[in-house]
Parts: structure tokens; C-alpha cells; sequence
């Protein structure tokens, strides 16, 4: 039973997340000739003040890219 587990940052749409699940799935299914009954995927969503890059935090990072 394939396991996947994302992590990424909020933002996204709950539309968003279950297309991405939905492709995953799909994927998996088809690379590792698995059924999608068998397939589960996990979609962690983190805070952006919860994600650091090189010692800042991802919203920081956002914060001083758009200035």
C-alpha cells in the first residue's frame, strides 16, 4: 500500500489540495502499478512562520523578496 506524504506551505485552495491529490494518486497508481484504492496520500500544511530556508523563515524570505 503506497504511502505519500507532502509537505508544504498554506496558501493553496482547497480545490488546489485535491487536485494534488488527485494527480498524485493517479501517478503513483500508474509508476507503481498500484490500485488508487491502495494509495494514500497526506497533504501537512505549514505555517510560513513554521518553514525556515537558510535561517530565515519562509515568510520573512516572501516578506523581503516583494520589497
Amino acid at each position: 500500500m503506497p504511502y505519500v506524504q507532502i509537505n508544504l506551505t498554506k496558501g493553496r485552495s482547497e480545490d488546489q489540495i485535491e487536485r494534488l491529490i488527485n494527480e498524485v494518486t493517479k501517478t503513483v497508481s500508474e509508476v507503481a502499478d498500484a490500485p488508487t484504492t491502495a494509495i494514500q496520500v497526506v497533504v501537512n500544511e505549514i505555517e510560513l512562520t513554521h518553514w525556515g530556508l537558510a535561517g530565515d523563515s519562509v515568510k520573512k524570505r516572501r516578506e523581503n523578496a516583494n520589497k
